[in-house]
């Protein structure tokens, strides 16, 4: 009787699958190797029957895979028999690449045969990084769009050291013009200005921070620690729209395992939307509360509250979609963007009303022993 795998029918079914699909025995032997998987390993049919398929793996997989047949011939249990999963595969010429990867036990067959089929990840992941870089350079895009308006905020307050120094200076020369000059005065006068320099460097610090380019790098952070780093810039564009900031800071929360620097992003959008909405708004008070907490659920909150018109019900649902926006010249990126670093440290961001007026936006993320799990 003739084999099925020497059939010219089942050689042609073979050939014409679009996806690479490879038939082994019990012992790793590659019998059968279509045209497309040919094309994906860059081996010919010829040269690759009768080879261990292991050679098609990169290492460890490699010298783990008899072993993984033997013990599920041993066994009866699929590690990796029926099971689909994602891998990655060696191809003749050395170079790694993943593989959407099923294989199954031909039925009847004795003793035991395996099939594989075998899909060419490379472009899906190549898309999905690409993505994420475009992602990155997007919230770049809308942080530095929101960081340079608020330069006016920011200028004011590196006016405010500079001003002191040049004050102090003056008095450092009217006393040392005196005919008796008071050393004391002008030893306190210098020590001023050394300490007006130093706060005009930590705020020139903070602003680099915030619009510097760098890789994501995740290590513990304290939340209270990331909200009053950011708070000398988000108060100082407060105050100069009339809006009164606030800080309540919870006490003892456990570390969160962040991007410090993308999590102020964050908040820095959420903040800067705040004072956005209470300056076109005609209430009376003008408040914004940054407000930090763990919720029953172990969980870190930061919540940023206002009291202005709150988001438009009509929209409400749809107020993370990119594009979405209500100011006449908005992207509507900026809370897409936030949504998407949010979720990308395991954590959720929401908005609720803050009543009886104005607007909640709650982000939620796990503590640094939860991201470890």
């Amino acid at each position: 009787m003739t084999s099925p795998l020497a059939t010219r029918e089942f050689r042609t079914l073979l050939d014409v699958a679009v996806d690479a699909v490879i038939i082994i025995d019990q012992r790793g032997t590659i019998q059968a190797f279509n045209r497309a998987a040919e094309k994906l390993f860059g081996y010919e049919a010829a040269e690759a029957v009768g080879m261990n398929i292991s050679r098609l793996m990169p290492e460890p997989h490699r010298s783990q895979h008899d072993r993984q047949i033997e013990r599920y011939l041993e066994s009866g249990v699929p590690h990796i028999i029926g099971i689909g999963r994602e891998v990655d595969a060696c191809r003749k010429d050395g170079s790694i690449f993943p593989i959407a990867l099923t294989v199954g036990r031909i039925p009847g067959s004795g003793p035991p045969r395996f099939v594989g089929f075998l899909h060419d990840l490379t472009a899906r992941r190549e898309a999905a990084e690409e993505q994420q870089r475009m992602q990155r350079r997007m919230a770049r895009v809308s942080h530095l769009a929101t960081m340079g308006e608020m330069a006016a905020a920011i200028a004011h307050e590196i006016n405010q050291p500079l001003a002191a120094i040049s004050n102090y200076a003056l008095a450092c020369e009217r006393l040392l013009a005196a005919p008796r000059p008071e050393l004391a005065e002008v030893q306190g006068a210098l020590r001023q200005i050394s300490g007006q320099a130093l706060r005009a460097a930590e705020i020139i610090r903070r602003v680099r921070n915030l619009v510097r380019t760098h890789e994501p790098r995740r290590e513990p952070a304290n939340i209270n620690q990331l909200v009053e780093e950011l708070s000398i810039l988000t108060t100082s564009d407060a105050r100069l729209h009339g809006v009164q900031l606030l800080l309540e800071l919870a006490d003892d929360l456990p570390s969160i395992d962040v991007d410090g620097i993308q999590i102020q992003q964050v908040l820095l959008n959420l903040i800067h939307n705040a004072i956005e909405a209470l300056t076109s708004s005609s209430a009376a008070e003008k408040r914004i509360t940054v407000r930090t907490g763990q919720p029953a659920t172990g969980e870190v909150e930061i919540s940023v509250l206002d009291c202005g018109p709150g988001v438009d019900p009509a929209i409400a649902n749809r107020i993370f979609d990119p594009f979405c926006t209500t100011k006449e010249q908005g992207t509507g990126l900026g809370l897409a963007i936030s949504k998407s670093i949010v979720e990308a440290h395991r954590g959720r961001i929401e908005y609720r009303p803050n009543l009886p007026r104005g607007a909640c936006f709650l982000v939620t993320l796990p503590t640094a022993k939860d991201t470890t799990r």
